[in-house]
């Protein structure tokens, strides 16, 4: 069975601020002032990267008692590599990720071949580790003018 998630993105008055919802939750997000945004907010690859650590973050947390990790800490390092000049239209360069590192920090004391069957299991189960990895159809439902 499927679920839905929703989302909505509405530009706010300042700069190229951008406030996205989910569920009531609201994110803000921006650009850095050299690539024309107010430099308030993470923008919206930072937050890619974000919600790639989250994901995995979240994951490790509720399936480390059932993998047998007494995990009594855990954190993600990401970083990606963009070149602007895609988006900016002056090279022609993919304009997204071309490439995304992570590195995971466990607080444990399971030994080290557990741990890594756990990262592998960790990057088979993260939603957001399979969106990026896979190919997601991306769908324009329409558009209105008002």
């Amino acid at each position: 069975m499927k679920t839905v998630f929703k989302a909505t993105a509405i530009k706010t008055p300042e700069g190229l601020q951008v406030e996205s919802e989910a569920r009531g939750f609201k994110l803000l997000m921006d650009e850095p002032e050299e690539l024309g945004g107010t430099n308030k907010a993470m923008n919206p690859v930072e937050a890619l990267l974000c919600a790639l650590g989250s994901c995995q973050t979240i994951v490790a947390t509720a399936f480390a008692e059932a993998q047998g990790i007494d995990l009594k800490g855990f954190s993600v390092d990401l970083e990606g590599d963009l070149d602007p000049d895609g988006f900016l239209g002056l090279a022609d360069v993919r304009k997204g990720f071309q490439e995304i590192r992570f590195n995971m920090h466990f607080k444990t004391d399971a030994p080290k071949e557990k741990v890594e069957k756990f990262v592998e299991f960790i990057e088979k189960t993260c939603p957001v580790g399979d969106c990026l990895q896979n190919e997601v159809k991306l769908v324009k439902s329409g558009f209105t003018i008002e």
